[in-house]
């Protein structure tokens, strides 16, 4: 165990070092950083970080981090409303709105079915989902979800759920190498794999 010669610098150092990716030795690295600049770029760090966790919501509509009830992509009338691209996260949003190559909505599940991880369809937002296809306003569900084992039974069991509603159901094209997480597939890779979907194969 490292030695600091304060108990708030070793303090402020595990909080950092709870960040996900961050080492003891670049949580120190981050402290000693805040460490040297003015107690107003302290304070505005600070604020930043503590706006964001009491402020930010969550879109009624899709789920996505939004600042108001109604995130801006759901409430842009250019979109069009009858295609919704489901996927597992935020970030899975940004990654394809950065490919410019999508012009529907979107709905963000908030993970996937893992029965390991004591993940279920009902920790999930499997229902929202089928509220809005049931609505009958969309024509078309793209899912968006990892190649993997966890996202491809979460793809079959929102298939079953939706199956009833006559839609047409469309994965995004296998570019992606098997396991990886589209916030890191680069766009170009990304934006051919939801141009080029296919039907869904349950």
């Amino acid at each position: 165990m490292d030695k600091y010669p304060s108990a708030l610098l070793e303090k402020a150092v595990s909080e950092f070092a709870k960040l996900p990716g961050v080492g003891r030795k670049t949580a120190l690295r981050l402290v000693l950083f805040m460490l040297k600049r003015s107690e107003n770029e302290v304070d505005a760090f600070s604020e930043a970080i503590l706006r964001v966790k009491q402020d930010i919501k969550y879109c009624k509509v899709c789920h996505n981090i939004s600042d108001t009830d109604v995130c801006p992509i759901c409430g842009d009338k250019r979109r069009d409303g009858s295609v919704v691209c489901v996927v597992e996260n935020v970030q899975d949003v940004m990654a394809i709105e950065n490919t410019q190559q999508f012009r529907g909505l979107y709905h963000v599940l908030g993970g996937v079915i893992s029965p390991m991880d004591g993940v279920g369809p009902g920790d999930l937002e499997i229902d929202s989902l089928v509220d809005r296809v049931a609505e009958g306003q969309i024509k078309e569900v793209i899912l968006a979800l990892s190649s993997t084992m966890e996202g491809d039974t979460t793809s079959f069991y929102i298939s079953r759920k939706l199956s009833s509603f006559g839609i047409k159901m469309s994965a995004i094209a296998r570019g992606i190498s098997v396991g990886n997480e589209l916030e890191y597939t680069d766009e170009v890779t990304l934006g051919r794999s939801i141009l080029n979907r296919t039907p869904f194969q349950g």
